[in-house]
């Protein structure tokens, strides 16, 4: 799995299950779905979604009443969070969740299951079908449909079919 850069692919727990193997020797993790994964990690941390959880020195005074928002933020970081969103939308709400805990809060599996009371190994199988729908939202190379799985014709370009009546 090729990594970002900036980033240590050991606290990753993307790059753990990418090298993860099932039973037939397969990866469980297809590229396509590792990197989707690391490129929603790296579009949250470019838009600075991650709370805080020590006081901001390099913040500026400012007048009494007024807070900081938006714009204050990079035009990168307002980009790197419109596309988080849009990643976000394209999954769904029932993916989301997991995407968001496992790809760029860097919690375990157990953990996501222990929070959210789920059956063992049911994050592992929820995180690998939206790692899958995420991929495919991304347009990467290789992500869950397979050659096989593509609606074929025997005809030609402009062929139609014909339903004769009577």
């Amino acid at each position: 799995m090729a990594a970002f850069a900036g980033y240590n692919p050991n606290e990753s727990p993307l790059a753990r299950l990418a090298q993860r193997r099932g039973k037939g020797g397969e990866p469980f993790l297809a590229e396509a779905e590792a990197l989707a994964g690391e490129r929603l990690r790296a579009d949250f941390t470019r838009g600075q979604l991650m709370p805080g959880i020590t006081q901001r020195w390099d913040a500026q005074p400012h007048e009494k009443g007024s807070r900081r928002g938006a714009g204050d933020l990079s035009d990168s970081a307002i980009d790197a969070r419109q596309r988080v969103n849009a990643a976000i939308k394209a999954v769904g709400p029932e993916l989301a969740g997991v995407l968001v805990d496992i790809c760029c809060f860097l919690k375990g599996l157990e953990t996501v299951e222990r929070e959210r009371r789920w059956p063992a190994r049911s994050a592992k199988l929820l995180l690998k079908a939206g790692l899958g729908v995420l991929a495919r939202h991304y347009g990467m190379a290789g992500s869950t449909t397979s050659r096989s799985s593509r609606i074929r014709q025997w005809g030609t370009e402009d062929y139609r079919p014909t339903i004769s009546g009577r």
